[in-house]
């Protein structure tokens, strides 16, 4: 029993001995944040300072109004780290961790930022100038419709065709060197593209836009014709 009672002083001793040597709060019993629940690199968009309960950690993200599943007052949010990933407090067409001038929150983009995703799914971003009246402009500068997506015949009342072109849908036609057919399209995508070969149309006539239409079947129908007669015969 003496013998015990010495070896379990002198163990005892030996950790008193052990922990003088160790600062407090370097000792094992020293409860520490875990840095796995922290942000590695906090710059602009971050609040530094401000304590994340739930993760445990401190520094939390501002997110932008636009990508909050919520209304607010209009102003960048924080949110907590676990409310970003699980908490449905990001709209799904929205990327949290792409930062948007001084907040977090950019819609989603695929095909090089040529499609953005609305209400779960992928539409054409447009070129500035192609519509009439976006319901929104992205940070690239390209602009979408949220609702109604446009159709050949509103693309081409302002001279465009949805052709890709610099990373966003929409290219430019001089009308007095084309013309742009739209009677047979189902979407944005015009049914032909007719070169005018420099006329102008003075003297034609037209009154309505099916009479041009007709007009310029039956001269598709004669240079098809023609085409077959003198070249696909050789």
């Amino acid at each position: 029993m003496k013998k015990q009672i010495l070896f379990s002083l002198f163990i005892t001793t030996f950790a008193l001995n052990a922990n003088a040597a160790t600062q407090w709060w370097e000792r094992p019993t020293i409860c520490k944040i875990n840095p796995t629940n922290c942000y590695a690199n906090m710059g602009t968009g971050y609040d530094t300072e401000y304590w994340d309960a739930r993760s445990n950690c401190r520094g939390m993200k501002y997110i932008c109004p636009e990508a909050l599943s919520y209304s607010n007052n209009g102003e960048p949010e924080l949110v907590s780290r676990y409310n970003i990933q699980n908490g449905g407090t990001i709209k799904r067409d929205f990327d949290a961790s792409i930062l948007n001038g001084d907040c977090f929150g950019v819609r989603k983009t695929i095909n090089s930022g040529s499609m953005a995703s609305v209400n779960g799914q992928y539409v054409n971003v447009y070129c500035s100038g192609a519509l009439d009246s976006p319901d929104e402009i992205l940070p690239s500068g390209g602009e979408i419709m949220l609702t109604n997506q446009p159709t050949c015949h509103n693309l081409a009342q302002n001279g465009y065709v949805a052709i890709l072109t610099g990373g966003c849908y929409g290219k430019r036609f001089d009308e007095s060197k084309y013309y742009i057919d739209c009677k047979n399209s189902t979407d944005a995508t015009p049914s032909r593209l007719i070169v005018l070969n420099g006329a102008t149309g003075d003297g034609w006539g037209f009154e309505t836009l099916s009479d041009a239409n007709n007009a310029f079947d039956e001269m598709f129908s004669v240079s098809a014709s023609q085409r077959q007669k003198y070249f696909d015969a050789e």
